[in-house]
């Protein structure tokens, strides 16, 4: 009989839970949900489980915030929190792993097939060298794996909230109106669904124009239509930046490996990030432009590569 675990996928926006076979490794029953306000995790992971007809004893909970060894845990972008030691009591659990969200997503890269990937240029990965990832939802994550005695490791952290550098006037301007509101201002401040509306309402400023409220997918569906001249600068703004923080990214730790790039964004326009300056901004590294122009960047297609990421996670530790 096959024996189930349960996986989750928590971000600031979406909740998404799944049964992992640890038999088959294959995602089952795969759930999704938009967080409330007044949501409770327990209650959620309670729910979910009410409507399934397996017996779960263990689990993997990946969520979006730095992972500690503390007893409650407290997401970055909205008010969910939980108690490790109440989700192990209450679900009668054996055993409970909980991790960052994109460690469960680095996870899942070694499990993808090529239709699940597409590549934004480069060469082959060299697999002997470390993989960066990260990706652009309600937040910015970010991880790395590295291979040690031929099994991946994830190496956690929050790269989101370090800064981004600007290289021209241009987008010195831009940083100055968001550092208006925030003060310190971190990547993620432009490389989110928010962090789209910052650049634009940004650019709004610059050029003199009342600031609207608008959401992510307005300014996105304006660019792609071609409807909109500030929007359609918003967008190439915001490849433009993916671009130059991957590239810090594979400096960072030598990534020939291979880039991916996951969340629930760039997926949505991936003709448009093709042919915008993405790649360009990517390689722009002065002298070391010619190591990361040989390192290929992949754009993760898999619906729930956290969830997948998850389970093999979990597989692993009990190893």
């Amino acid at each position: 009989m096959s024996q189930y675990a349960l996986v989750t996928d928590i971000g600031g926006t979406n909740a998404r839970f799944a049964l992992y076979d640890l038999t088959t490794n294959k995602l089952s029953a795969i759930t999704k949900i938009l967080i409330s306000k007044n949501d409770v995790l327990l209650t959620l992971i309670k729910d979910y489980l009410a409507s399934q007809s397996v017996t779960v004893k263990m689990a993997c909970i990946a969520i979006a915030c730095p992972i500690d060894s503390e007893d409650v845990i407290n997401l970055t972008n909205n008010d969910l929190s939980f108690s490790r030691s109440e989700l192990v009591r209450v679900l009668n659990l054996t055993k409970l792993e909980v991790i960052n969200d994109f460690t469960a997503v680095s996870m899942s890269i070694p499990q993808l097939s090529k239709n699940e990937l597409v590549k934004i240029e480069g060469g082959e990965p060299d697999l002997n060298y470390p993989i960066a990832i990260y990706g652009a939802g309600t937040g910015l994550g970010v991880s790395h794996l590295i291979k040690v005695n031929q099994r991946w490791v994830s190496l956690s952290g929050e790269g989101g909230h370090t800064e981004l550098p600007m290289i021209s006037d241009e987008e010195d301007r831009i940083l100055a109106q968001l550092r208006k509101k925030f003060g310190r201002v971190s990547t993620e401040r432009f490389l989110s669904g928010s962090g789209i509306v910052n650049i634009y309402q940004a650019l709004l400023h610059i050029n003199n124009k009342p600031i609207e409220e608008v959401t992510p997918d307005i300014i996105v569906n304006k660019a792609l239509s071609n409807s909109c001249p500030l929007c359609l600068q918003t967008l190439t703004y915001f490849c433009t930046f993916m671009g130059r923080f991957g590239g810090n990214l594979a400096l960072t730790l030598n990534t020939q490996g291979g880039v991916y790039i996951a969340g629930g964004i760039v997926p949505r326009f991936i003709e448009f990030f093709k042919a915008s300056p993405f790649r360009e901004a990517f390689e722009r590294k002065g002298r070391m432009s010619y190591l990361v122009k040989k390192i290929p960047v992949y754009v993760i297609t898999h619906e729930d590569p956290g969830l997948l990421g998850a389970g093999v996670y979990l597989q692993n530790s009990l190893k």
